[in-house]
C-alpha cells in the first residue's frame, strides 16, 4: 500500500508545562503546528492550537436516536403483529415492559457506533500501521509537529523551540 510522506520537524519535550509554554512562543513565529502528540491528554491545549469543539456528542445522540428506534420498532413489530401473543389477557404491546430492552439497545447502538466514529476519524483501523512520529510519545515524551513547508524560517522555529524546553529537534520524513 502507497503511503505519502512529508518532512515534519519535530521537537521534542518532556513535561506539559513546557510543551504549552513552547506552543504559545513557536506559534508566534508564524508556523502552522500541524499536530501535537502526548502520552495523555493536556488540559487546554486545544484553545491553543484553536481546535474547535468535536462533533462527536452529535454522533452519538444519532447513534442513540437510531438503537431506541430500532429496540422500540422492533419489540412492536414482534410482539403486536409478527406472533402476538395473549398471556393471561395483557395487552398485545405492554409498552412498560419495552423500556428495558429499548434503554440496553440504544446503549449497544451508540457504543458500537461510537467505536465505528472513532476508528474513521482517526484513520485508526484494525492492522493498519500507526501513523506517529516517534515511538517515544506514546510512553513519556511529548512532541510538536510542523511540516517543513509551513514553517516558514525552519532554523527560527528549530531555535525556538530548543530554546524553550525542547531537549530534542529533528527533521524527520514521516506518514502522518
Amino acid at each position: 500500500m502507497g503511503s505519502k510522506t512529508d518532512k515534519y520537524i519535530l521537537g521534542f519535550f518532556n513535561d506539559e508545562e513546557i510543551l504549552m509554554d513552547a506552543l504559545v512562543k513557536v506559534k508566534t513565529t508564524g508556523a502552522k503546528i500541524h499536530e501535537v502528540y502526548s502520552p495523555f491528554p493536556i488540559h487546554g491545549i486545544d484553545d491553543i492550537l484553536g481546535y474547535k469543539r468535536s462533533r462527536l456528542s452529535i454522533a452519538a445522540f444519532l447513534f442513540g436516536l437510531f438503537g431506541f428506534s430500532a429496540g422500540l420498532s422492533m419489540q412492536s413489530w414482534m410482539m403486536g403483529f409478527d406472533w402476538p401473543m395473549n398471556v393471561g389477557g395483557k395487552p398485545y404491546l405492554p409498552w412498560p415492559s419495552f423500556v428495558p430492552v429499548t434503554f440496553e439497545f440504544t446503549i449497544l447502538c451508540t457504543a458500537f457506533g461510537m467505536v465505528g466514529t472513532f476508528f474513521y476519524a482517526s484513520k485508526f483501523f484494525p492492522g493498519q500501521e500507526p501513523r506517529i512520529p516517534d515511538p517515544r510519545i506514546t510512553d513519556d515524551v511529548f512532541c510538536i509537529a510542523i511540516k517543513v513547508s509551513e514553517a516558514g524560517d525552519v532554523n527560527l522555529v528549530n531555535s525556538t523551540m530548543l530554546n524553550n524546553g525542547a531537549f530534542e529537534v529533528k527533521t524527520k520524513e514521516v506518514r502522518l
